[in-house]
C-alpha cells in the first residue's frame, strides 16, 4: 500500500476507465470483472495483458482485490468510496419511483409518525433494502417524563406529552447518578413540567438555579465580611464556603441560622444543577429510529452501506434522516436520488404539517 491514499486526480484516463469500469461491472452483476470482459467494454483497444498490469496497479493502491488467484477483481470498500466521490452518474429519479414515494405523502394521516413509518415501507419497496427512518423529537408539553437506569453508562427518558404522543430518548447519565437519583429528578420535575415543554422546563431550572444562587450569596455577604466564612472556588460547580473560627458562632444565634440556611440552599442547588444536566441530556438523547426490512442487523456487517440524507423543518433546520442500507454492491446512481428526493419530500411534509 502507498503511504499516502490514492486520489482520482492523481490516475490517468486509462487507470480511470479500468477502474470505472470493474466497479461498475461488480455493482450491476455481483460477481469479479476479469481483464477479457474489459477489453470487450473499453473505448479503445487494449490488449488483456496491459488492462492486468492495470488492475495489479490499482490493487497496490488499495482500490481493487482479487478474491482467487485466477478470478478477476471486485472493488474494495476504499475503491466504492472512491468511486462514489469522484466518478459515480447519478441517474434520473424513474417515474414510478416518484409516484410510489408521492402516494406516501399524500396520505390523508395527520399523523407524522404513521406517514414516515409509510415512507420507509416506501423506501425499501422501491429500493429492494433496508430503509432507515431518524424521526424528529417532538416539542410539545410535558405531560409525565420518567428516567430509567439500564446500565451506569445508559439511561432512558420516557417522555409522555400532552397531546397523547409518547417518546424514548436514550442518553448517557451523569458520572454517579443512581436510580433513587434519577427518580428524585423526575419527581421534581413532574411537579412543575404541566403546561411546558422540554426546552421551557430547563428554563425554568436555570431560573431556579439563580435564584438559589443569589440567596446564597445574600447570606453568605456579612458571614465573609466579617471575616467568618470563605469562598473555596467561587462561581465554579465545586464552590464551597469555608466557616472560619466556628466558636465565635455559637454565640450568635442569627449567623449560626444563616450558616445552617446556607447549608440546606447549598444542597438544594446541587440537586436542581443534577436535575438540569439530567434535562440538557435528554433534550439531546437520540430519537427513536425506525427500521424496515433487514432491521438493523446490517449495521453490524462489514459488508453493508448506508446512502443517507437529512430533511429540515421550515426553519432550515436538520431534524431527522431518511436513508436506505444494503450491501455494498448498491445500484448507488438510481438509490441516491431516490433518497435525496424523499428527505426533501419528508422536510417540505413536516414544513407544512407546523
Amino acid at each position: 500500500m502507498p503511504d499516502k491514499p490514492p486520489n482520482i486526480a492523481d490516475m490517468n484516463e486509462r487507470s480511470r476507465e479500468v477502474f470505472r469500469a470493474v466497479v461498475e461491472g461488480y455493482l450491476e452483476n455481483g460477481t469479479p470483472v476479469g481483464s477479457r470482459t474489459l477489453t470487450r467494454s473499453l473505448s479503445e483497444q487494449v490488449s488483456a495483458a496491459t488492462i492486468r498490469n492495470v488492475m495489479q496497479d490499482l490493487e497496490y493502491l488499495g482500490l481493487l482485490d482479487s478474491p482467487h488467484v485466477s478470478a478477476g477483481r471486485i472493488p474494495t470498500q476504499l475503491g466504492l468510496r472512491m468511486f462514489v466521490d469522484g466518478l459515480l452518474e447519478v441517474g434520473e429519479l424513474h417515474g414510478d419511483d416518484r409516484q410510489k414515494i408521492d402516494s406516501t405523502i399524500g396520505a390523508n394521516d395527520h399523523d407524522v409518525a404513521t406517514v414516515l413509518d409509510k415512507v420507509g415501507e416506501a423506501l425499501s419497496g422501491v429500493t429492494h433494502g433496508a430503509s432507515l427512518v431518524l424521526t424528529p423529537k417532538h416539542e410539545a408539553p410535558i405531560k409525565h417524563i420518567d428516567f430509567v437506569s439500564l446500565s451506569r453508562e445508559r439511561a432512558l427518558v420516557v417522555l409522555v406529552f400532552a397531546d397523547g404522543h409518547v417518546e424514548n430518548r436514550i442518553f448517557t447519565p451523569p458520572a454517579g447518578q443512581t436510580p433513587s437519583s434519577m427518580r428524585e429528578a423526575a419527581n421534581f420535575l413532574n411537579a412543575i413540567a404541566e403546561g411546558h415543554t422540554l426546552s421551557m422546563l430547563g428554563t425554568v431550572i436555570a431560573r431556579e438555579i439563580a435564584n438559589r444562587r443569589q440567596e446564597i450569596d445574600s447570606l453568605a455577604a456579612d458571614l465573609v465580611e466579617n471575616g467568618f466564612a470563605l469562598w473555596e472556588n467561587e462561581g465554579e460547580p465545586t464552590e464551597r464556603l469555608i466557616v472560619r473560627g466556628r466558636g465565635n458562632l455559637l454565640s450568635d444565634h442569627e449567623s449560626q441560622v444563616d450558616l445552617e440556611r446556607i447549608r440546606t440552599l447549598f444542597d438544594d442547588l446541587e440537586r436542581k444543577r443534577d436535575i438540569a444536566q439530567f434535562l440538557d441530556l435528554a433534550e439531546e438523547g437520540e430519537g427513536v429510529r425506525i427500521f424496515i426490512g433487514s432491521e438493523n442487523k446490517l449495521f453490524s456487517l462489514s459488508g453493508s452501506s448506508l446512502v443517507v440524507s437529512p430533511y429540515m423543518n421550515a426553519d432550515r433546520k436538520i431534524i431527522g434522516a431518511v436513508g436506505v442500507i444494503g450491501p455494498t454492491r448498491l445500484n448507488y446512481g438510481r438509490i441516491v436520488p431516490i433518497v435525496n428526493y424523499t428527505a426533501q419530500l419528508v422536510g417540505k411534509m413536516i414544513a407544512d404539517r407546523s
